[in-house]
């Protein structure tokens, strides 16, 4: 699996492989460290991960902030 970390920052849309019992599967990165949280887009519930645990859950970056 290639290395996210430069491309993965606050602000940044990620695409998540299980959805959010809402029905969405986009999120935002709101704190990216030993530990990881992130947003639901669709109902605004944040949810913690360890870092390892997200990037396996993670599927694709679909926006970064200033694109």
């Amino acid at each position: 699996m290639k290395n996210r970390q430069g491309e993965l920052q606050p602000g940044a849309v990620v695409k998540m492989k299980k959805p959010h019992p809402c029905g969405s599967n986009s999120w935002e990165l709101i704190r990216m460290g030993m530990d990881v949280k992130i947003k639901c887009l669709n109902c605004g519930r944040m949810v913690s991960f360890k870092r390892k645990k997200f990037e396996k859950a993670l599927r694709e970056i679909l926006d970064r902030e200033g694109d």
